[in-house]
C-alpha cells in the first residue's frame, strides 16, 4: 500500500553539533568562516525535539492521500473529466436566503451603526437558542449549554484536549479518521501495530455488516470515552433508539462519557434519532457535536456546535462543562460573526425549507449510486440516512479497488481501509 513518504525536514543527525564550540563566543559578535560553513553545509535545525505523538501517526491522512492520488491521474489524463466522490464536500450553492443574511451582515460591518469586533466565545446567544429550539425542543437542552464553534471537526480537537492523554478511548471501526488521529496526537493512542492497523490503547468497537453496524457491548472492555457517529461516516447506518439506548446504559454502568457525532442528522429518513439527548439518561454521560456543513453546505464557511450537559460531572463531581468552556475561552475567540448570521437564516422557516431541498438533492444522488452498483451485483450499504454509500469488494483491497475506479472510470472514491481496520475490502 503507498502512502506519502515521510519529509525530511533537514538533514542534520538528531545528536549532531550544529555549530563548532567558540571559546567566549556570546562576549564577541564575530563569526569566523568556518562557523558560517559549518551552518550552511549542515542545514540548521533547531535543538528542539519533535513531538513523539506526532510520530505515532500513519505517515500520510487519508484525505491528502487522496488528492495526492487524485493529482498524479490528473497529470496522466490532463482532458479527463472527472468526478469527484471523494471528501465528502457539497457541490450545490447555499440557498440565496442565507448568503443574503451574511452579506447584509458582512456589509453592517463597514458602518458606524452596524460595526461589531469580537463576540462571545461560546457563541451568538440567540443563534444558540434557534439550535436548542430547532433541534433539541422537548430534550431538556438550553441555550447556554451549546457552544457555537467553527465545525464539528475543530470541536473533536478541543474536546481531546479537554479531555487529555491519560483517559482510554473506543472507537467504531470503521469510523471517521479524525477520532482515531486526535487521540494520537494528544497521547491516548499508543503504539501503533503494523500487521493489524491498529493502535495498542485504543478500543476498537467493530461496526460491520455481520453485526448490523453496532458494536456487540457485552464484549466490549470499559473505556472512558466512546466516539460514535450517528449516521455513521463512512457506513452510512444510523443506530436505532434500542441500540442507542443500550449504548447510554453501557456508559452509564462504566462511568464512561460518550462522544456523540451527529454531523448527518439532517439526513435521517427513519425513526432513527437524531440526537443522543433522545434517549433518557444521555445528559449525564454524553456530548454532541454537530455541523451546518452538510445541510446547509457550510463547508467553507465553517460553523458547527457541541453541547456540553451541565448534568455531566467529572469522577470528582466537577462540571465538565465549566472546563470546556474554559477551553473554548483561552483556545478560541468564536466563530465568525457572518458565518452565525448565516446559521440563524439557516434556521429559519423559509431557511431551513431550503437547506432540507438540498438535503433531499444529495439523497436523490445516493439512491442512484446505490441502484448503479446494486446493479453490478454489489453489496450495498447506506444512501438512505445519510449521503454515503458503504459499497463491498469482497477479498479486494480498498485501496486496489479505489485505483481501479479512478484509472478506468475517472471517479474519485474513498479507500474503506481509510478509516479503519474494519474498512478494507469496502469503498465509501
Amino acid at each position: 500500500m503507498h502512502f506519502l513518504s515521510q519529509m525530511a525536514f533537514c538533514s542534520c543527525r538528531p545528536n549532531a553539533v550544529l555549530l563548532r564550540p567558540q571559546p567566549n563566543r556570546w562576549a564577541s559578535s564575530s563569526k569566523s568562516k568556518d562557523d558560517s560553513e559549518v551552518d550552511h553545509a549542515a542545514g540548521h535545525c533547531t535543538r528542539v525535539q519533535r513531538n513523539v505523538n506526532m510520530e505515532g501517526l500513519r505517515t500520510g491522512y487519508l484525505f491528502p492521500e487522496i488528492f495526492k492520488r487524485e493529482s498524479e491521474h490528473m497529470q496522466k489524463k490532463a482532458h479527463a473529466r472527472l468526478i469527484r466522490l471523494g471528501i465528502g464536500d457539497t457541490t450545490l450553492p447555499i440557498p440565496d436566503i442565507i448568503t443574503s443574511a451574511m452579506a447584509e451582515h458582512a456589509y453592517a460591518l463597514s458602518t458606524i451603526q452596524g460595526y461589531k469586533g469580537y463576540g462571545a466565545e461560546q457563541g451568538n446567544m440567540d443563534l444558540r437558542k434557534a439550535i436548542a429550539e430547532k433541534f433539541y425542543k422537548d430534550m431538556g437542552v438550553e441555550g447556554h449549554e451549546i457552544f457555537v464553534s467553527d465545525g464539528a471537526q475543530s470541536d473533536i480537537s478541543r474536546l481531546q484536549m479537554l479531555l487529555g492523554s491519560n483517559v482510554t478511548v473506543a472507537i467504531q471501526d470503521p469510523s471517521f479518521p479524525g477520532y482515531t488521529d486526535s487521540s494520537v496526537i494528544v497521547g491516548q493512542a499508543g503504539k501503533l501495530e503494523e500487521e493489524s492497523g491498529k493502535y495498542g490503547n485504543i478500543v476498537y468497537m467493530n461496526c460491520g455488516s455481520e453485526n448490523g453496524f453496532f458494536p456487540d457491548l457485552s464484549t466490549t472492555p470499559r473505556t472512558d470515552i466512546i466516539f460514535f457517529c450517528s449516521p455513521n461516516n463512512p457506513t452510512g447506518n444510523a443506530a436505532s433508539r434500542q441500540q442507542l439506548q443500550q449504548l447510554v446504559d453501557f456508559a452509564r454502568i462504566n462511568g464512561s462519557i460518550i462522544v456523540y457525532d451527529s454531523a448527518y442528522a439532517a439526513f435521517i429518513s427513519d425513526e432513527s434519532p437524531r440526537s443522543i439527548f433522545e434517549i433518557p439518561g444521555a445528559k449525564e454521560v454524553a456530548i454532541e457535536i454537530s455541523s451546518f456543513s452538510k445541510f446547509a453546505g457550510f463547508t467553507g464557511v465553517r460553523l458547527g456546535w457541541t453541547v456540553v450537559p451541565e448534568e455531566l460531572l467529572y469522577s470528582n463531581r466537577f462540571p465538565v462543562i465549566k472546563d470546556y468552556n474554559r477551553i473554548v475561552c483561552t483556545c478560541f475567540n468564536g466563530a465568525s460573526n457572518i458565518a452565525q448570521a448565516g446559521g440563524l437564516a439557516c434556521l429559519s422557516e423559509d431557511g431551513y425549507k431550503a437547506v432540507t431541498n438540498v438535503v433531499k438533492y444529495y439523497k436523490e444522488n445516493a439512491k442512484i449510486l446505490v441502484e448503479a452498483f446494486a446493479s453490478l451485483g454489489l453489496k450495498v450499504y447506506g444512501g438512505k440516512n445519510a449521503p454515503y454509500i458503504w459499497v463491498h469488494f469482497p477479498g479486494l483491497s480498498s485501496w486496489d479497488v479505489f485505483n481501479e475506479i479512478l484509472e478506468k472510470t475517472d471517479v474519485v472514491t474513498v479507500p474503506g481501509r481509510g478509516f479503519g481496520p474494519g474498512g478494507e475490502g469496502y469503498i465509501r
